[in-house]
């Protein structure tokens, strides 16, 4: 948020997925690059080489990491060029979204579950 000329400016974006306006800077005052309503973000920062992305492909949220302090993190994928990035969890996160992303591994596992009673 910036003033000049007594004009105040807020930095937003509009989501890449659902076309929400979303203000840069989430409800707790922390930095925010994904929209808190449908988790998606756009590839603007390239974390291999460095630098903004040429891409700009739109990031899709696939699942979530635990930190050790306990911290949720979402991972996105670029659906245009596959770059995996991940980003700090928002307080105003839509947490239905969160919570099923979090339990997939265990909803739908790579096996049948038919195969843990043979154990």
């Amino acid at each position: 948020m910036s003033s000049t000329n007594n004009t105040l400016t807020i930095d937003t974006f509009a989501c890449a997925w659902c076309g929400l306006t979303v203000s840069a800077v989430a409800a707790d005052g922390a930095r925010r690059n994904h929209c808190p309503s449908c988790l998606h973000s756009q590839h603007v920062t390239d974390h291999v080489e460095g630098g903004p992305s040429r891409c700009h492909g739109r990031m899709s949220p696939i699942a979530i990491a635990v930190l050790r302090t306990g911290d949720w993190m979402v991972i996105h994928r670029c659906v245009r060029c596959d770059e995996l990035t991940s980003n700090s969890v928002c307080t105003d996160d839509n947490q239905l979204i969160l919570m099923r992303m979090a339990v997939r591994p265990l909803a739908q596992p790579p096996f049948p579950l038919e195969a843990l009673g043979s154990l």
